[in-house]
């Protein structure tokens, strides 16, 4: 089995404040999907609101991004299958519940 990490950045969810809410409904749904059929492993979206960090080796904790990228906050669903077959179903769900392409990688 592998893991693959399922994200979107938040500036491709263009929805009003009513698809909004009921993208959350249905990516909620979709969790318990993946729960049932025994795949999830997380989910969550990444809080905008809180600053970002960069943690050293040292523990010492300076802001970030890091200075070349933009940063991500969107969300984020890892799942536990036994293909690439079975990421792309499962990340064709997400999709479909958020409204938005996701981008799918496997975690090594």
């Amino acid at each position: 089995m592998a893991q693959y990490v399922i994200t979107f950045p938040a500036r491709t969810m263009i929805l009003s404040d009513e698809e909004f809410q009921q993208a959350g409904v249905d990516a909620n749904a979709v969790v318990e999907e993946m729960k049932a059929a025994g795949v999830y492993v997380a989910a969550g979206g990444i809080n905008p609101e809180l600053p970002v960090e960069l943690v050293a080796a040292d523990g010492s904790v300076t802001p970030g991004p890091y200075p070349h990228t933009e940063g991500f906050n969107g969300g984020v669903t890892v799942v536990e299958v036994d293909s690439r077959e079975q990421a792309v179903y499962w990340a064709s769900k997400v999709a479909a519940a958020c409204r938005c392409p996701q981008e799918l990688r496997e975690l090594f």
